[in-house]
């Protein structure tokens, strides 16, 4: 009832609150489940993620959001409005104040629809803030010092690299590749090498039990059940980290072209900050096993993952809204 401020990270995949002085309060699925009929909505988050690959054609479940931005203006704000009735309650005194995560990449118009979309939810006033400057501060990286910092954030629909000086970004490359391409890699690769369809649930849950971007010294292995392409049966093979590491190939040359794209746009100095310190990794498909050991290898400097690097963006976009006065010019527009 008294709630003044929040922090949204909006993701593709899941939909992250953070309220001051409590921390991250929210962390479900960015999943919605409608009547076909009607577009009614009848399950968000959680609940409607159960329900992927298992509605009857009376049902849709949908992500509104696409690689990182809205693709469902409506949806999203359904799911934006629930978000914050639950952690607020419906009867308000004050209308919150709401700090919102958004790709460094996205268009003007992108950022419109966030901030109308939030504003029609029930905030009072929306604050944006990059991600990859959210994932830094997320991962107690100082952003207002002249030190350059670099921060790759992967995460379901985009890809953020940037270095981070004085408050403010240096230079960045968005690619619209990440965990979730990752997981339509792995299905199709099953589909191709085993004539076996699953879904993206199950190649989400493969991916975290025995994936990795290179081969392991103990490879694991795990049962993946589906339908065989060629007879239409329910069938199980085993997959290897092999498989994996064979799959993710072709999504992970996009995030390093990224990477390798800021390298050489950052300045001289700059550099050489980033060669002392390293990149930060933040974001769910940082957690891709040997991930980091990779980048260190194709760039040659060194890689570190930020502890539970899937929540950096969220507490990153909490701690600005708690001091908004000192973030306010350097980093954030206010709408």
């Amino acid at each position: 009832m008294f709630l003044t401020k929040l922090a949204i990270d909006l993701g593709t995949k899941n939909v992250l609150i953070y309220l001051p002085k409590q921390g991250i309060v929210i962390n479900e699925p960015s999943v919605v489940v409608l009547e076909a009929s009607n577009n009614k909505v009848l399950a968000i988050g959680r609940e409607a993620k159960e329900m992927l690959g298992r509605t009857p054609q009376s049902i849709i479940a949908l992500h509104p959001l696409k690689n990182g931005v809205i693709a469902n203006y409506r949806i999203t704000e359904a799911m934006i409005r629930y978000y914050i009735n639950r952690v607020s309650g419906r009867v308000r005194l004050f209308r919150p104040e709401v700090m919102v995560s958004v790709p460094a990449g996205v268009t003007s118009t992108e950022k419109r629809a966030v901030i109308d979309a939030t504003v029609s939810s029930g905030a009072k006033n929306c604050f944006i803030i990059k991600e990859p400057i959210a994932a830094a501060l997320g991962a107690g990286i100082s952003i207002a010092s002249s030190s350059g910092n670099m921060v790759i954030d992967i995460g379901g629909g985009t890809s953020e690299v940037a270095v981070i000086a004085l408050g403010d970004i240096i230079a960045s490359s968005s690619a619209r590749v990440a965990g979730n391409n990752i997981d339509h890699a792995i299905v199709d690769y099953i589909r191709k090498k085993y004539n076996l369809i699953i879904g993206e649930q199950t190649a989400e849950k493969v991916k975290i039990k025995i994936g990795a971007a290179e081969q392991l010294a103990k490879p694991l292995e795990t049962e993946v059940s589906g339908s065989n392409t060629i007879t239409g049966l329910p069938e199980s093979v085993i997959v290897r980290t092999e498989d994996i590491v064979h799959a993710t190939k072709e999504p992970l040359k996009e995030i390093i072209s990224a990477l390798k794209s800021v390298l050489q746009k950052t300045p001289p100095e700059l550099s050489s900050d980033v060669m002392d310190k390293g990149i930060v990794m933040t974001g769910g498909g940082s957690k891709l096993r040997l991930l980091d050991k990779m980048f260190t290898k194709i760039t040659g400097v060194p890689c570190q993952v930020a502890d539970e690097p899937e929540l950096c963006v969220a507490r990153g976009a909490g701690i600005a809204i708690e001091h908004l006065e000192d973030f306010k010019k350097s980093v954030l527009w206010a709408k």
